[in-house]
């Protein structure tokens, strides 16, 4: 009862104490160029040899962490977070292996972004398909971000796959909107401006490869997310949000995707 009572006054005393945050154009400029430099090192994996392609590739541990139904999550700055004027870049890799899978298998799955509010939950807890021509989808996600306090974000996404032979394909996806949501699921409930409200998630872009090998499917993801920095004296409060929660998200939708894959009637097996 105790416990509970101190997180209900630690949420509350974030929600009163968290000043509103601004996406503003240096940060913005920052990110993109960030966004640049890291998809020169990506494209020219995903068109080098094949042994170069999975990043779960270059360690015999990480593999060996995989096949034992292990998750493999890394910083590729080597840091939690890289400090931009006005905010914070955060570059997180992971890896999964899905025994028994097939490549089509695993993209008819993430393609299906209709039932990503059931795959993804419960950081996912609203998702459509807005549009879709060829290997190009347009994308809504309502994503829920809870670590003491709950923030509700409107998102929108435009995601392209580029199939490269029968078992190898890799995609990228770009956030084009995300705006917080107040009084989420409430009546009155109201989305702000994009770039205003408590800056938890201001930019997402992730970049996803796949691998059929050694009897199964390598699903890997690199996601690099914008989100505000943190105000002097307030570490204590709005760190444990802003640094931690980009990590444990790649972990969470990688857990999820191979779990839903284990479970899918559809499999054919290797």
């Amino acid at each position: 009862m105790q416990k509970h009572r101190l997180t209900g006054l630690l949420a509350l005393a974030l929600s009163g104490a968290c000043p509103a945050a601004e996406l503003r154009q240096p940060t913005i400029d920052a990110f993109d160029g960030y966004i640049r430099t890291q998809e020169q090192r990506i494209d020219a994996q995903v068109h080098g040899p094949e042994n170069g392609f999975l990043w779960s590739a270059a360690s015999p541990e990480r593999l060996r962490q995989l096949q034992a139904g292990g998750i493999a999550v890394e910083s590729r700055t080597g840091k939690d977070a890289l400090e931009v004027p006005g905010g914070l870049i955060h570059d997180w890799i992971g890896a999964v292996f899905v025994p028994g899978a097939r490549l089509e298998q695993v993209l008819a799955l993430v393609q299906d972004y209709n039932r990503h509010k059931e795959i993804y939950k419960p950081e996912v807890i609203g998702s459509r398909m807005l549009s879709h021509q060829g290997q190009d989808y347009r994308v809504y996600l309502r994503l829920l971000k809870k670590k003491v306090i709950t923030v509700v974000l409107d998102t929108e996404h435009d995601v392209r796959y580029f199939p490269l032979s029968g078992v190898r394909c890799y995609s990228r996806s770009y956030s084009t909107r995300i705006a917080e949501v107040r009084d989420a699921g409430k009546p009155g409930e109201s989305a702000l401006p994009p770039g205003q409200g408590h800056g938890f998630l201001w930019r997402l872009d992730s970049y996803w490869r796949f691998l059929q090998k050694d009897g199964g499917v390598y699903v890997e993801c690199e996601a690099i997310s914008l989100t505000r920095d943190v105000p002097a004296g307030l570490g204590w409060l709005i760190s444990p949000i802003v640094r931690n929660l980009p990590r444990e998200s790649l972990e969470s939708t990688l857990r999820n995707t191979r779990a839903a894959l284990t479970l899918s009637p559809s499999r054919t097996g290797p």
